[in-house]
């Protein structure tokens, strides 16, 4: 009879264990793990939509960015113009007021070679200026014709000068490091034409 009651007593209690736990429901965890199957379940559409709106942000933010750059970048550009020109003419303001006491002093002047002396002076001063800045003279009589810094006027016969070679220059030219400011106008050197043939004397470069 003991040995019944107990197992009675077995069964009962599990049998109030199982009604509890059907009554109670789900258990937490079990809730838990539902709402993160139906959260994580977004529409993908709308995921597309908010991933491009982000996108179209940052490609607006970048373009502005950029174009802020590119004005910056040409302000700059100018001033550093700006800033080189009035170095240069700085530079230039002495050679300027030799020449206008020169121009002065060739009205008053009755010796023309005092006035030559002079306005040779103030060439070399302006050269020397140029040279500081970085910008030579285009060598130019007795040197080989280059069309790549020379410009040929017009061709002469000679027999003192070698065909191509310049005989005289017409108008300087000037070059700053490797890049041709001016190019220099020059006459050129062609054989002397052969009894009888024709001798046009048209610029070739």
């Amino acid at each position: 009879m003991a040995e019944s009651n107990e197992k009675n007593g077995e069964s009962g209690t599990s049998d109030e264990s199982v009604k509890r736990s059907e009554a109670a429901g789900p258990d937490d965890d079990t809730l838990s793990e539902g709402s993160a199957s139906e959260s994580g379940g977004g529409d993908p559409l709308a995921e597309a939509r908010a991933e491009a709106a982000r996108m179209k942000d940052q490609w607006i933010r970048t373009a502005a960015d950029f174009d802020n750059f590119r004005k910056r970048s040409r302000r700059e550009l100018e001033d550093v113009r700006k800033a080189g020109k009035e170095d240069l003419l700085k530079d230039f303001l002495p050679v300027f007021d030799n020449l206008e006491r020169a121009i002065q002093s060739a009205q008053r002047a009755v010796d023309v070679k005092a006035v030559a002396d002079g306005l040779n002076l103030v060439l070399r001063q302006f050269v020397d200026t140029l040279g500081r800045a970085g910008i030579a003279k285009v060598p130019t009589v007795g040197n080989k014709f280059d069309p790549a810094v020379h410009e040929a006027i017009q061709q002469v016969e000679s027999e003192e000068h070698e065909a191509g070679a310049i005989v005289a220059e017409v108008q300087p030219g000037y070059v700053q490091g490797e890049r041709l400011v001016r190019a220099a106008m020059v006459v050129v050197a062609k054989p002397k034409a052969k009894a009888g043939g024709s001798d046009g004397d048209a610029p070739s470069a």
